[in-house]
């Protein structure tokens, strides 16, 4: 069994993945996490190597070859990131959608607690919904271009969850419950 968990910023994708592979006692892997390192060890945020992939595909063509090699490990695990839906075809797929001004807060408390070191720091919530709504678009812009994909079309998805006012164990539970056996 492979879960492939996708959504916007804030909606609790890492969270609810980690979540996930604890309670099915599987493996857990963060596409974002991997990408926050590809920034660190670059001296960059998230969002300077999100722009810089609208010009240098190599910042996606890493993670997409890795989400494929795991999608054709035979293994089963849960996986976080905005397209491994789309390189893991053969997985159940789960998008997490959440109100922006929810989301920027989520962000926003997770990067001054140090959660987050490829989040800059921020002066307000207010700021970092300014940051997600230009992140958002810099990921529509690249997927359209690399892929001739829109990542928010829930057509794509076997379950659209709206975290925005649920508890991750409420949303965790909602996903356990329409896992196929």
């Amino acid at each position: 069994m492979v879960i492939t968990i996708t959504g916007l910023p804030g909606s609790g994708k890492s969270t609810i993945a980690k979540l996930l592979s604890e309670q099915l006692n599987i493996s857990w892997y963060s596409m974002g996490d991997l990408r926050g390192k590809m920034a660190r060890e670059r001296n960059m945020t998230i969002d300077e190597l999100n722009s810089l992939g609208e010009t240098e595909s190599f910042t996606d063509n890493e993670v997409d070859e890795y989400q494929t090699q795991l999608g054709n490990s035979g293994q089963s695990f849960v996986i976080d990131g905005r397209l491994s839906w789309y390189f893991i075809p053969n997985s159940f797929k789960v998008f997490l959608n959440v109100n922006n001004e929810i989301g920027s807060q989520r962000i926003f408390d997770s990067a001054n607690e140090g959660k987050r070191s490829d989040e800059k720091h921020y002066t307000s919530s207010l700021e970092v919904q300014q940051v997600i709504e230009r992140r958002i678009q810099s990921d529509i812009k690249r997927y359209k271009q690399y892929y001739g994909i829109d990542f928010m079309d829930p057509k794509q998805f076997d379950l659209v969850i709206d975290t925005s006012n649920k508890t991750t164990q409420e949303v965790l539970q909602e996903i356990l419950s329409h896992i196929p056996s």
